[in-house]
């Protein structure tokens, strides 16, 4: 097959979307996208980098460390990791980010579209403390689109079965990985 290059090649392979499927797509926060991302422990955060590639970053915490803080706006604290602060540099640069919240358990998904903004204000930071510690700053998301995705991929991976798990043992330990990429590269 031929390389797709316009969009109209894609309408000639594809029938059109469920009218449905078009309009679930909505502007706001409501009752059961508040519910989910209530229950939420994970999200997969995208950013674009200085060079416009999609970037990539997992986060997680216990159930609603995503907070819902109106309608139109969610928020989570920046936790501790490898201090590359890749999403924080791109979001300070280019704030439009993909969101994808996932519970362990559900197959459907939500997807969001918004824009980011960093704040280290008390009064945002309070919202967050954990141990009598507040973080160093809260990642706050205005919405522009939401829609609940549908479970297939995730059934189809098995994602959440039991019986689908993969034993650890084939790969080494994450250092492991990285001494053996780095000392690749040197």
């Amino acid at each position: 097959m031929s390389q797709i290059s316009e969009p109209k090649q894609l309408d000639e392979l594809y029938n059109e979307a469920h009218p449905l499927a078009l309009k679930k797509e909505i502007d706001e926060l409501e009752q059961h996208s508040i519910t989910f991302i209530e229950h939420c422990p994970f999200i997969i955060m995208s950013t674009s980098d200085k060079n416009g590639f999609a970037d990539v970053s997992p986060r997680g915490g216990d159930a609603g460390f995503v907070k819902v803080l109106d309608s139109k706006t969610i928020a989570f604290a920046d936790t501790a990791g490898n201090n590359r602060l890749d999403s924080l540099r791109n979001i300070v640069e280019r704030p439009k980010v993909g969101l994808l919240f996932m519970i362990p358990g559900i197959g459907e998904v939500v997807r969001i579209k918004g824009t980011a903004s960093l704040h280290s204000d008390n009064e945002t930071l309070d919202l967050f403390v954990e141990n009598n510690k507040p973080p160093k700053l809260v990642v706050k998301i205005s919405v522009h689109k939401l829609l609940f995705h549908c479970p297939k991929a995730i059934a189809v991976a098995k994602l959440w079965s039991e019986t689908n798990k993969v034993e650890r043992s084939f790969l080494p330990s994450l250092l492991n990985i990285i001494q053996d990429q780095t000392q690749a590269s040197s």
